[in-house]
């Protein structure tokens, strides 16, 4: 697996949060003022919208994934423009091409979802909780992390993240009691991964006696359900 306990984030998660509001805000502002540009200015605001999506990716706003659909996306008609301008500069076909859409649908298209949580106590081989919805195939990844995990003598607090062959990707919270598998549809973004690590930090620290003293899970509270829609909560 990949560890990110190293990582050291550039910016706080309300930060990202806002910055990734703002991309979609200018995606809005530029869908209004679309016929109020000439071509000089629709290749500039492309641009700036690659330029957008690449600091969004540094930021850990977005996953690899939707980098690359995204940027795709804006490149492709950044080249379609400068080729219908070299062609016909004296026509209007460029605006076609400049017209904004698609970008909100491949941000959904290509967000991870966190899909479904296993919490397990260290030392112990019964998971806490279990909720979600399992994607197909993702059975035997999990059974090897587990026999991994339950083989090692010195476990190293931090998150890890990998993918499985089914597409989908597991993200491990290791703690000092404990320990949080989540499976996400796609490839998660950093935020989504602190927000993992977040959530088991803050499990432990709110069951932090129950798990000293073993005690059941019933008298536990489980932050990680916060992951995962109504829909998909047993």
């Amino acid at each position: 697996m990949v560890a990110e306990e190293n990582h050291s984030p550039t910016s706080s998660d309300e930060d990202r949060t806002t910055q990734l509001s703002e991309g979609e805000q200018h995606e809005a502002e530029d869908y209004a003022h679309q016929d109020n540009h000439n071509p000089d200015e629709a290749l500039k605001e492309i641009r700036q919208n690659m330029k957008r999506i690449a600091r969004e990716y540094a930021d850990g706003a977005i996953s690899r994934t939707q980098f690359n659909a995204l940027y795709a996306h804006y490149s492709e008609k950044r080249t379609i423009i400068e080729k219908l301008l070299e062609r016909v500069p004296n026509s209007d076909a460029w605006k076609a091409a400049a017209r904004p859409g698609q970008t909100t649908f491949l941000r959904q298209r290509y967000t991870a979802k966190p899909v479904y949580y296993l919490v397990f106590a260290h030392g112990n081989r019964y998971p806490l909780s279990r909720e979600g919805h399992l994607p197909p195939g993702s059975t035997q990844a999990i059974y090897d992390l587990l026999q991994t995990l339950w083989q090692m003598k010195n476990k190293k607090v931090g998150v890890a993240r990998k993918q499985m062959k089914n597409g989908a990707w597991i993200v491990l919270a290791l703690g000092e009691l404990a320990y949080t598998i989540v499976v996400f549809s796609l490839q998660p973004s950093l935020v989504q991964i602190e927000l993992v690590r977040d959530l088991h930090n803050d499990f432990e620290q709110a069951n932090y006696h129950a798990l000293k003293r073993g005690l059941s899970s019933d008298r536990m509270v489980f932050t990680q359900r916060a992951l995962l829609d109504e829909t998909d909560l047993d």
